[in-house]
């Protein structure tokens, strides 16, 4: 059985995120593990050892109180959505959020985390500087990062951003088993300056390794990427965006593009990051 990893501050962005994660158990055959991460705020007199066991004392206590409480509100969740029969577990930690998970994802040999995170307009801002844009640069299983905003809609058509390099191939064939599962259909996007001899790289080798998929392919000759993607988005109804997380800092560096034009757009679909 496969292993979905939830972390969860129990907000509304969580739980909005938990459907999907929820969804995605259902199609892999998958158990979730719900993980609550919370941190210690150190004394300033560290030497006070009977101040400092109090102190961590009542905090691990109100914590675990919180985490109580809202575990119910998770089942709910799944009983709503009539996937109650997807094995939950649940798993509160001290610690430092990104580390922690980043271990966790790491020792428990996790397929694929789930994320809520709060998106904001503008494409290159909906995880430049969060907690979400870190994990996804540092872990090494793939991410899905699901947007505030995002209400549960079945996931049919993915948008997989490329260069049409050999590489992405292998990175694709992971997309593809996905949306073969999801039955979705993926749109292949590469997107050119102006300035650059414009050539197709490897697409016709990826044409001739999908050529019986449900895998399209596009490219566009532009300056401005990010209004290029909202384009595409909006006028072929995505409803995913796939993108190969090439080194770490990636996404920091992906989303700090020059807008040629600003859209007053939200991205309110689901966001993989696939190692």
């Amino acid at each position: 059985m496969k292993k979905i990893l939830f972390p969860t501050d129990f907000s509304d962005v969580s739980q909005n995120a938990f459907i999907y994660a929820l969804k995605l158990a259902e199609v892999l055959n998958a158990e979730i593990i719900t993980l609550h991460v919370y941190a210690v705020d150190s004394p300033q007199f560290i030497d006070i050892s009977a101040y400092l066991q109090k102190i961590y004392g009542r905090k691990e206590l109100r914590d675990f109180e919180n985490y109580k409480d809202e575990i119910p509100v998770l089942r709910s969740i799944a009983e709503a959505n009539n996937l109650s029969h997807i094995p939950i577990k649940n798993v509160l930690i001290q610690g430092n959020l990104i580390a922690e998970i980043l271990k966790f994802s790491k020792n428990e040999k996790i397929d694929i985390i789930v994320t809520g995170t709060k998106g904001i307009t503008q494409l290159r801002q909906i995880f430049f500087g969060t907690t979400t844009t870190k994990i996804m640069d540092e872990a090494q299983t793939t991410v899905l990062a699901i947007p505030a905003k995002c209400q549960f809609h079945a996931i049919d058509k993915i948008l997989f951003t490329t260069r049409y390099h050999i590489d992405d191939i292998e990175i694709l064939k992971k997309v593809n088993d996905l949306a073969k599962l999801l039955n979705a259909h993926i749109d292949c996007l590469n997107i050119k300056p102006p300035h650059k001899a414009y050539n197709n790289d490897f697409i016709v080798d990826f044409k001739n390794v999908f050529k019986d998929q449900n895998v399209a392919f596009h490219s566009v000759i532009s300056d401005d990427v990010e209004g290029s993607i909202l384009n595409f988005i909006q006028q072929n109804q995505i409803n995913m965006i796939a993108v190969y997380t090439r080194h770490k800092g990636f996404f920091e560096k992906l989303f700090q593009v020059s807008l040629s034009k600003k859209l007053a757009i939200d991205i309110n679909i689901p966001f993989l990051s696939v190692k």
